[in-house]
């Protein structure tokens, strides 16, 4: 029996939903899907791909293989305890190395049994309104690869245009196939300009690549042998090397890290999907009509969000007057806006961010001015989130930063030490127990001790309750890399 593996690829930066979305947080782990879900789009991916292995298809279900970055594996992590019943294989990736080989590594970890495993490929995200009719799309995808008995039957997703949109690649449509449920794709079209996308949109056989596919996990290799070997070479010598371990209910994989930092970094669609029409690799095209959008900017997320009577999209703790057709999104405090129309204003802790909503495609411009500049918005929010539980930096001067931070229950921060830094800490909540060179000593509530420069410490939550502490730092250098880790139950690097 065929079995069915969901792959998820979950490595995207989401630069064009910045402040929101940052390096260190990108939008897969944020709560987009029209505005008023609690659940972020990585969780809804993971709900989408356990529905699909408890769909009746004629196969067995594996758990979900997540391609994520290893700087997020705890972030994951955390939004797979709020599910039940969700088991997942984390391959983690040393360094982002685009899609191509985020596939490559699923797929030949998929094959590892001998097995060829159908693979049902989709981006985390993403927002799908309507499950149910994304499931079936899936299944009619999955019944085109089956029939292919010489796997090279590739069956993508696409979305009817409702609009002349220049941020999608688009799927031109050729003949029919099994009654005009299916498709043959004759070329894949890159983003075109709005007058492009005005042709496209009236001649009726143009659909948006959703960047979602199903294919056997052979189908892929061959494919990728045919058109990029150098790739499937170098993710083949990486994956030859792996590491597992065990986390909870899920799987750490991890590659060989100078191994898969050597693959050439290419995207699914340039490195095989745009070569196959016309090859020996037939793609077939379901059209999905589930209330998809990528939510890859501003625009689309106001696109999907639930609007008031004047077309606004608003969120968090917001005043509007005489405003219309414009997204205002609140993340810490009041945001107010007055006779304007057409906009993006976003305002996260430590930045914020005003927009034409047309132009929201362009934020990336913004990222990549904060780039240049070195400036750490781009890469973290105020507010970060670690292992062990979160730290907010709430004011900073000259020789001074002023932390909170709370450590989870039965959690700890790294056995560590500071050159530049010394430290005074504030029992706010809870019971901790401190290790202060030598000596180690519980504090509670009000209580608090001091940490000169130099000296190795440890910060741990022993309590059944969230630990809260104010951090006071001082000191002539005060970044976050003046850290020297000498035990960590996280594994990560000792400075």
């Amino acid at each position: 029996m065929t079995r069915i593996v969901p792959v998820i690829l979950c490595g995207g930066s989401g630069t064009r939903l910045w402040p929101l979305s940052r390096a260190g947080f990108p939008k897969q782990f944020l709560s987009l899907s029209g505005c008023d879900s609690q659940a972020s789009l990585f969780q809804e991916s993971l709900l989408r791909a356990n529905k699909i292995a408890q769909a009746k298809f004629d196969g067995v279900s594996s758990p979900a293989i997540v391609v994520i970055n290893e700087e997020h594996r705890f972030l994951a992590l955390d939004q797979l305890q709020g599910l039940t019943d969700v088991k997942v294989n984390l391959l983690l990736e040393p360094s982002g190395r685009n899609t191509a080989p985020a596939l490559t590594a699923a797929a030949l970890f998929a094959l590892v049994d001998e097995e060829d495993p159908i693979l049902v490929v989709n981006p985390a995200d993403q927002f799908v309104e309507n499950d149910p009719a994304f499931i079936d799309a899936i299944q009619a995808c999955i019944e085109a690869v089956k029939v292919d008995q010489e796997s090279k039957t590739i069956a993508i997703l696409g979305i009817k245009p409702i609009r002349p949109e220049t941020g999608f690649g688009y799927i031109k449509c050729g003949k029919s196939l099994r009654d005009g449920q299916a498709f043959i794709v004759n070329e894949f079209v890159e983003k075109p300009d709005f007058t492009t996308a005005q042709t496209y949109l009236a001649s009726g056989n143009y659909y948006w690549n959703a960047g979602i596919f199903v294919l056997r996990a052979s189908t892929w290799l061959k494919a990728l042998n045919e058109f990029r070997p150098d790739i499937l070479t170098a993710a083949k010598k990486a994956m030859s090397e792996i590491t597992q371990e065990k986390s909870g209910d899920s799987t750490f994989i991890r590659p060989h890290k100078e191994g898969f930092n050597a693959i050439p970094s290419e995207s699914i669609d340039y490195a095989v999907i745009e070569k196959c029409p016309d090859s020996k690799f037939q793609v077939d095209m379901i059209e999905l009509e589930a209330g998809w959008s990528d939510l890859g900017a501003w625009d689309a997320v106001w696109q999907a969000g639930k609007k008031d009577q004047h077309n606004n999209v608003s969120v968090g703790d917001t005043l509007l007057s005489d405003v219309s057709d414009s997204l205002v999104y609140a993340s810490n405090r009041l945001v107010s806006a007055v006779g304007v129309q057409n906009l993006v204003i976003v305002e996260t802790a430590d930045a914020v961010l005003v927009a034409d909503r047309s132009k929201s495609q362009d934020v990336k411009n913004i990222v990549a001015q904060l780039d240049q500049q070195k400036r750490e918005e781009k890469n973290l929010h105020r507010k970060v989130a670690r292992p062990w539980g979160w730290y907010d930096s709430i004011d900073q001067g000259e020789r001074f930063k002023v932390k909170r931070i709370q450590v989870k229950p039965g959690a700890s921060l790294s056995l560590q030490m500071h050159h530049h830094r010394a430290e005074h800490w504030i029992i706010v909540k809870g019971v901790a127990q401190i290790t202060n060179g030598k000596e180690v000593i519980t504090l509670k509530e009000n209580e608090s001790t001091y940490i000169p420069k130099g000296r190795v410490h440890r910060l741990e939550n022993l309590g059944s309750e969230p630990l809260e502490i104010i951090e006071v730092q001082s000191g002539d250098y005060l970044g976050e890399d003046d850290i020297v880790r000498f035990e960590d139950v996280y594994g990560r690097s000792g400075t």
